[in-house]
């Protein structure tokens, strides 16, 4: 909280120098539902921007993919269609490897890991995003991923054939590992594919499966904290170098506000989506030893692959990350 009220300090000073100029809408693409953490946080966000630039930027956010599918948010700001947007990079590993480092199985388990890794990786993710005109402003994990099934799964043999809502590379590979079918879904389209039966499974937060209510169609929730994937929001470069030195200043003030309270809100939901899941009627569990080892296992030979596709730069970040601990 103390950083909290330097931040905001920082920004009220910085707003006043803020000097008032003609007013611009920047909508702001996010793919997941308006409920979302990471999507009250962007609007939070948005409403510190408008106000801190005294009405000179306007950012409106458009949840549940409304204005850009989830897999369009980030062509759409690199290409100026919008100013600024919210993604999960790791659905973008077909471009490029290394923004799949948030999703390298059992690599960084808990929020102070995944925090380290983040430090770790933060440099080179900004230059890759540099070159592709964008400019990095805030990131914000979800909670630790755990598997959802509609039926009990003790172990990878029991998984063989069900069909499984992927989302990245790293999804899609642990499907194909285990057996299992893999099926590309958005996360506004998961809960009418679990309803209709187009998959039967996924692998997300308890967030996810909170919003929406998956408890509908599905009955198993096994905490296996396979990783901490991270939601980005950036900017179009040419916008962002448009404007000036005071108002970048607010722009970053409130980014830095909003990586706070988006972290503090995923920590807090983390227990209270398992509760809600619970309360719609799944069994929450942690999976079993077998199935643990078994995903341990596959969890290496991901690592493995990861790095080969990452080369030195992935080398370098899993290194740096591990020297921290």
């Amino acid at each position: 909280m103390k950083n909290i009220s330097k931040l905001a300090a920082t920004l009220a000073v910085t707003t006043a120098m803020a000097t008032p100029a003609l007013a611009e809408t920047w909508d702001m693409p996010m793919a997941y539902s308006g409920s979302n953490f990471h999507s009250v946080t962007g609007a939070e966000f948005g409403k510190c921007v408008t106000t801190g630039t005294g009405g000179a930027i306007e950012i409106v956010t458009h949840p549940s993919g409304s204005l850009f599918k989830g897999a369009d948010i980030k062509r759409a700001v690199q290409t100026g269609q919008v100013n600024i947007g919210e993604r999960l990079l790791s659905g973008h590993q077909n471009e490029n490897a290394l923004f799949g480092f948030d999703s390298v199985p059992f690599l960084a388990t808990s929020f102070d890991d995944a925090d380290k890794l983040w430090e770790a990786a933060k440099p080179t993710i900004e230059k890759v995003l540099a070159e592709q005109n964008l400019t990095l402003l805030y990131a914000v994990p979800w909670p630790p991923q755990g598997l959802y099934f509609r039926d009990e799964v003790n172990s990878v043999a029991d998984m063989k054939g069900i069909k499984f809502r992927s989302y990245n590379n790293a999804t899609s590979r642990l499907a194909e590992l285990t057996g299992m079918l893999p099926v590309t879904i958005e996360a506004a389209e998961i809960s009418q594919a679990f309803a209709t039966g187009v998959a039967d499974s996924m692998v997300s937060s308890g967030a996810t499966g909170y919003d929406r209510k998956v408890w509908e169609s599905l009955n198993y929730f096994y905490e296996v904290d396979a990783w901490l994937p991270r939601n980005y929001v950036f900017v179009n470069t040419d916008s962002w170098n448009g404007l000036d030195e005071a108002t970048q200043n607010v722009m970053r003030g409130c980014a830095q506000m909003a990586e706070y309270a988006g972290t503090w809100r995923s920590k807090e939901y983390t227990g209270f989506t398992l509760q809600g899941l619970r309360d719609g009627g799944m069994t929450v569990a942690p999976a079993s030893d077998t199935m643990k080892g078994e995903l341990q296992t596959i969890g290496e030979t991901m690592t493995t692959e990861w790095l080969e596709a990452a080369g030195a730069d992935g080398a370098a970040i899993v290194d740096a990350f591990k020297g921290m601990q």
